[in-house]
């Protein structure tokens, strides 16, 4: 197995931290869920989830582009992690 050094390294134990914090949230729902509460709380708490998620995503994202790509392109700019960006970009803002 090789071990790989990504550029979120950084940034590992406020990820963690955060990903435990949605977990618990995640938990908090089905809870909410299982004891009947009232609708719109529950997408309220949903959408809380979905925005903590996307801050995940969002500091993922930057530490990808400050290391991997931002190397990428200084070193072959035709590089597939540019196009792989893209991609990811494009699917993000389908969403």
């Amino acid at each position: 197995m090789v071990d790989t050094t990504y550029s979120y390294e950084k940034d590992k134990e406020a990820l963690i931290s955060r990903m435990k914090k949605v977990e618990g949230q995640a938990r908090g729902i089905q809870r909410m869920l299982e004891k009947n509460r009232y609708c719109l709380d529950i997408v309220q708490q949903l959408t809380a989830l979905s925005g903590a998620i996307d801050e995940v995503s969002l500091l993922v994202l930057k530490d990808h582009i400050a290391g991997c790509v931002a190397t990428a392109i200084k070193d072959r700019p035709d590089d597939p992690r540019v196009k792989e960006l893209i991609d990811v970009i494009r699917k993000v803002i389908r969403r």
